[in-house]
């Protein structure tokens, strides 16, 4: 028998501190509330006798319950809702008289049908096993090389902790490998060049699924570089793992291109082309044919298949990015600007795609919004959806470009969607220079 429990048949309570008790009267169902509530401070306290200190109390509204506890808390009844005090020491002398070694904890322990003190034992184990891990993670990241591209400081636990990284760290099945092959991604993170993220993940975690999107290994690394400053928390994870020279896939992804080639290439002029990241990194774009030259950049496929079906005779430059642009499709914008391009630029009316256009814009500064401002954002909306999705407001990034858009925006709560102006997105394309935005 454990011995902290002995004397007691249930191991309820300690030290044997209900043998010879007479507990009958004191376990009744009125007052069971009293008890109750003592059991929750002796989980809190990690305290399981309570024969010292104080412990608050709040009397119920039937007065039989408050009635039951008379004597016990003091010689005043409780009113309805009363808040006391009371002094665990007299509660203690008052039990006595029931059992030569009865205390509030063991009274309570048996009103609970369990040992108490649950709660505090589990927060020191936690708190335990917290410090052992953040001791490891410290000397796992001191070890890193000097040129390791992300080295962690220990103050950033505090960071990972209020982001809920550790909790998800506690609850791993195997928390002290997992901080192991963290620290074996960041010290295989190149100091220059480019890795491929299967490749890493196989290296440092020996399957090259080991950093796919929504693992906890993945988490565990960008959250370390989000809290090291490299990145931001709600950057998109292409863009995070880019900045850490990490490829998600070279071959895949990439920009949709229709009419844009790089220089040398012959293509048919109506033939859609997708350019990898392996190809955008190192080809060269050609001399525009005029200074009033324009490449329209879209988030969405529909529009480059809908300019599929413009007139043969209309030059179509068009790039799509599929969504959220890597730092390496951004930086095949610069380039093409810096080539002579005019470049015109254009997302969803949402959280990520006005995340889309302030990246493009800082990359790009030469670049012009397309149709981007409050009034195409209202002509956008439409008029009766029929599950209309909220717009998250509190994700929603400023629009330096047009600070009306960003108010619009946060009025109507909804997100609106690059297919409800093709039209005019067409005409655009059809003119070969985007609509002025007012």
């Amino acid at each position: 028998m454990n011995p902290a429990v002995a004397g007691c048949p249930q191991q309820w309570c300690t030290g044997g501190a209900c043998d010879g008790a007479r507990l009958e009267s004191l376990l009744t169902e009125e007052a069971r509330w009293l008890w109750e509530q003592l059991a929750a401070r002796a989980d809190r306290s990690g305290e399981p006798s309570m024969t010292g200190g104080t412990a608050m109390i709040t009397a119920p509204a039937a007065s039989g319950q408050r009635a039951a506890v008379l004597g016990l808390v003091g010689s005043r009844i409780l009113a309805p809702c009363e808040r006391r005090r009371i002094r665990l020491e007299e509660l203690t002398l008052r039990l006595r008289q029931h059992g030569p070694r009865l205390t509030p904890g063991a009274v309570a322990a048996h009103a609970a049908g369990r040992a108490l003190g649950s709660t505090a034992a589990e927060r020191g184990r936690q708190l335990a096993r917290t410090t052992g891990l953040r001791k490891l993670r410290a000397r796992l990241t001191g070890d890193l090389p000097e040129q390791a591209p992300l080295r962690p400081a220990d103050e950033a636990w505090e960071e990972l902790h209020r982001t809920g990284r550790v909790a998800r760290i506690l609850q791993h099945t195997a928390p002290e490998q997992l901080l192991k092959a963290s620290a074996e991604v960041l010290r295989l993170l190149p100091p220059q060049g480019r890795i491929d993220r299967r490749l890493l993940a196989f290296k440092a975690a020996g399957t090259p699924h080991g950093l796919d999107a929504g693992t906890d290994l993945a988490g565990l690394v960008l959250a370390e570089a989000a809290a090291a400053g490299l990145t931001t928390t709600g950057m998109p994870p292409r863009a995070a793992w880019g900045i850490l020279g990490v490829d998600l896939d070279r071959l895949g992804g990439g920009l949709l291109s229709l009419g844009v080639h790089p220089d040398g290439w012959h293509m048919p002029a109506r033939f859609p082309l997708v350019l990898p990241p392996a190809t955008l990194t190192d080809v060269h774009w050609p001399n525009p044919p005029h200074e009033d030259s324009w490449v329209f950049v879209t988030e969405n496929p529909s529009v480059t298949t809908a300019a599929l079906e413009l007139p043969p005779a209309i030059p179509v430059r068009l790039l799509c990015t599929v969504g959220t642009p890597s730092a390496t499709e951004l930086d095949t914008l610069a380039r093409l600007a810096d080539s002579g391009w005019n470049i015109a630029v254009r997302a969803d009316f949402d959280a990520s795609g006005i995340g889309h256009m302030r990246a493009a814009l800082r990359t790009v500064p030469r670049a012009r919004p397309w149709r981007m401002s409050a009034d195409d954002y209202v002509r956008s909306l439409h008029p009766t959806p029929l599950q209309p999705t909220p717009l998250d407001t509190e994700r929603l990034p400023e629009t330096e470009w047009d600070p009306a858009l960003h108010t619009a925006m946060c009025a109507a709560g909804r997100p609106a969607y690059e297919e409800a102006v093709l039209d005019d997105l067409l005409d655009d394309i059809r003119n070969g220079h985007p609509h002025p935005n007012p």
